[in-house]
This record gives C-alpha cells, sequence and structure tokens, in this order.
C-alpha cells in the first residue's frame, strides 16, 4: 500500500515507452508529463513517477503493480520486452512466494526491476 513511488531516469522518452506499454495491460495511463518527468496510475491519480536525472543512478529500485488476471501479466511481460525492458523472469507461478502467485518481472531501461502481480 503506498501514496506514490519516485524513479529517478535517464531518458524520460524511453522510460514513457515503456511504462505506457507495461502498464496500460494492467489499467494505468499516463496521467501527467513534462519535459522533466511524468506521472502513471489510474486515471487521473498518478501514482508512480518518473523524474529525469541526469547524474549517476544508484542501485535500481523493486516496484511490483498488482494485475488484475494472469493474462494482463503475460501481456505485461511481452509488451515489457517489445518496449526495450529485459526479461528478469517471465511470467508464471511462484510457488516460493505463495501458492496463487503469479508474477512476471522486467528490468526497466534504468535498472529498475519491475513486476507485475495477482494472487
Amino acid at each position: 500500500m503506498y501514496d506514490h513511488i519516485g524513479l529517478k531516469v535517464k531518458s524520460i522518452d524511453a522510460s514513457v515507452r515503456f511504462y505506457t506499454a507495461v502498464l496500460g495491460p494492467l489499467g494505468y495511463v499516463m496521467c501527467s508529463r513534462d519535459e522533466n518527468g511524468a506521472g502513471f496510475g489510474p486515471k487521473g491519480e498518478p501514482a508512480l513517477w518518473l523524474h529525469l536525472h541526469k547524474g549517476q543512478n544508484g542501485a535500481g529500485a523493486h516496484v511490483a503493480f498488482r494485475a488484475p488476471d494472469h493474462a494482463a501479466i503475460e501481456k505485461f511481460h511481452s509488451e515489457g520486452l517489445k518496449a526495450g525492458g529485459r526479461d528478469n523472469g517471465g511470467a508464471g507461478p511462484r510457488a516460493d512466494y505463495g501458492p496463487t502467485y503469479y508474477a512476471a518481472f522486467l528490468i526497466d531501461p534504468d535498472g529498475n526491476n519491475v513486476e507485475a502481480v495477482c494472487t
């Protein structure tokens, strides 16, 4: 449960392309954008903020997004790969996390581990 998350990104264009692709299947949209950043979330409620950062990024963060079903997770993963993400675990059950845990993982253009999950 969170109000919002901010991630530092090297390229607003690359990050917007990636997050538009992976969050669309989960029902999220871009709510705000300017030359220094963008916000994604449910329509009118941005909760993921991307901020342009010209310095060195530190170690990547982990962000998990709730998905409505397995099909959305599968689309999250396939669209993310097409949009420049790197595979970090394809869509499937994760019994070690829980008996009904189903997820997929991608590395975004800035090295963050991004997950879609439903239980």
